[in-house]
């Protein structure tokens, strides 16, 4: 996956707050991968993938169509950004076992 900037994190945010909460855990998981295989299927053969995009989160994100952006100090918005956050952290700490 490529590197994540503010962009990426507020575009997930976004997809969450378009699921229950109890959903978000799998929902990040899912576009994390997602935004992996993408990045690597760039570096293979030098294209972006048709679904997916260029290997970021944003691109996967703006793919599931995510909510209008919120408020900055939207409660339900702030959550969701600690949960990508919090995500993404846990992804890096797994893929540098």
């Amino acid at each position: 996956m490529r590197e994540i900037t503010q962009g990426d994190i507020r575009a997930a945010a976004r997809v969450m707050l378009a699921h229950p909460q109890d959903q978000w855990q799998g929902v990040m998981q899912q576009m994390l991968y997602q935004a992996h295989c993408a990045d690597c299927c760039r570096k293979a053969l030098g294209v972006v993938h048709p679904r997916l995009g260029n290997g970021t989160l944003m691109s996967v994100a703006l793919a599931r169509q995510p909510v209008s952006e919120p408020l900055p100090s939207d409660q339900d918005y702030l959550v969701a950004i600690q949960a990508v956050i919090a995500a993404v952290l846990d992804w890096r700490a797994g893929r540098q076992r």
